[in-house]
């Protein structure tokens, strides 16, 4: 949620930063300046009749001692009882509208960023070496059926179009990265996290994906009662609401965590020829990196959170690039964001396997998260995350990137503590 504070002061600034994300929220914008006078009116309103009514009211016992009439007197309170009573639902249909504009808001774009859509994203970086083979390579989906690491077929059976099943030695190697992934945040300081994969709606709304986004997730009916509650698309959802609503000191800046979760996503539209096999699904296993940092230490935490997330495809020993999203590119929530892309031969390009981003005080405003500073004011955390790392496309670059002319694959080095030291996967 924008600050309404900077909306006031800068509302044609607001405006620009949000065209440069390609979204044009010029009549939200006005609408909510103007919801916010009304409120302010009704507020004053709504005093001035209290402040009358209190006085009138002393009044009554006195003019009873005179022996006074106080009819007309009980007739002004019942006035200003029924004007206080309109001025409260004036109020709270004023309210209503004004917070769902103000949730709708994306967040503002960092002022470095380029304007537009991923055509201007910019290539920060290269790493690595770019595989070659003096054979034809295959596909990942024909390497991993191959060797028995993946049942496409009955996954779909299980579970339908978009599903995959891992058996065997794909299951091992699925969870010898995950192991990586834990214990290399493990051994950084970053404390491990296994939240629920039920989140109530206000999860969802606190990280800025409701409610615009709220037909992208798998919803849960509840026959108890009207709570709704969905399937986490990404562990972020759960973990920006951990200090929902709480204070924090400064000392306990930065918190840092990750957690691992399997991750639920409609994934509505058609696919591209290209992203057969499990590029693109509607559940697959990621480990979540996230930090709680004061606004003074949030640029270098982000800068934290990319090196960690490239050192863990570095450490792989993939090829790969880093990318800085464009305005447009970036989520709704997010200021900046960054996009590791991993390289899969098969699709001659690169694929998203870490987006590390910086909400700075959006998501915190949203679910009321601020700490209490040295001095005593009370300011507003930031919140950052990064994959570390989904799985989902590191499979596939894995067993392309190192598959060898008789179909087997070079397991990394720095797996194979985790599969008994096995080096090569061979069909069986």
């Amino acid at each position: 949620m924008l600050d309404i504070k900077r909306i006031k002061e800068d509302p044609n600034g607001v405006k620009a930063a949000l065209r440069a994300k390609e979204v044009d929220c010029d009549a939200t914008i006005d609408r909510i300046l103007e919801l916010d006078e009304q409120r302010r009116t009704l507020i004053s309103s709504t005093e001035s009749r209290k402040a009358q009514q209190n006085k009138v009211s002393k009044e009554i016992p006195l003019l009873k001692k005179q022996g006074k009439d106080v009819a007309p007197i009980f007739a002004e309170m019942a006035a200003l009882k029924a004007g206080m009573a309109e001025d409260a639902a004036k109020l709270d249909a004023v309210l209503a509208e004004y917070r769902t504009l103000m949730l709708s808001l994306p967040n503002l774009p960092d002022p470095d960023l380029l304007p537009g859509g991923k055509e201007n994203n910019v290539p920060l970086r290269y790493i690595g070496n770019k595989p070659s083979f003096d054979f034809e390579p295959k596909h990942h989906v024909d390497l991993c059926e191959g060797l028995g690491l993946i049942d496409y077929v009955r996954g779909v059976k299980l579970a339908g179009a978009g599903n995959w099943m891992y058996t065997g030695m794909g299951a091992r190697l699925e969870w010898a990265l995950l192991n990586y992934f834990i214990d290399t945040h493990t051994a950084d300081g970053y404390d491990f996290i296994l939240p629920p994969h039920m989140l109530e709606y206000q999860c969802g709304e606190t990280a800025g994906q409701f409610p615009k986004f709220a037909d992208e997730v798998y919803k849960i009916a509840n026959p108890t009662d009207d709570r709704i509650h969905y399937m986490l698309p990404t562990a972020e959802a759960a973990l920006a609401s951990v200090y929902r609503d709480e204070i924090l000191t400064e000392a306990d800046l930065p918190k840092k965590f990750f957690a691992y979760t399997p991750c639920f996503r409609r994934e509505a539209g058609s696919h591209r020829a290209d992203e057969r096999g499990m590029v693109r699904g509607h559940q697959f296993n990621k480990v979540e990196m996230f930090q709680f940092t004061t606004p003074e230490t949030s640029d270098a935490a982000f800068d934290e959170l990319v090196t960690k997330a490239e050192k863990l495809v570095e450490g792989l020993g993939f090829h790969f690039r880093t990318v800085k999203l464009a305005a447009g590119d970036c989520s709704a929530s997010m200021a900046r964001t960054y996009d590791i892309e991993i390289l899969i031969p098969s699709m001659d390009g690169y694929k998203e396997v870490s987006s590390v981003s910086n909400a700075r005080d959006y998501q915190a405003r949203r679910g009321n998260i601020r700490y209490r500073r040295a001095d005593g004011k009370i300011d507003f955390v930031h919140t950052l995350n990064g994959s570390g790392l989904a799985t989902s496309r590191i499979f596939p670059a894995l067993v392309e990137q190192n598959q060898r002319a008789d179909g087997s694959i070079v397991v990394p080095e720095c797996l194979r503590k985790y599969l008994g030291g096995i080096e090569v996967i061979e069909k069986r």
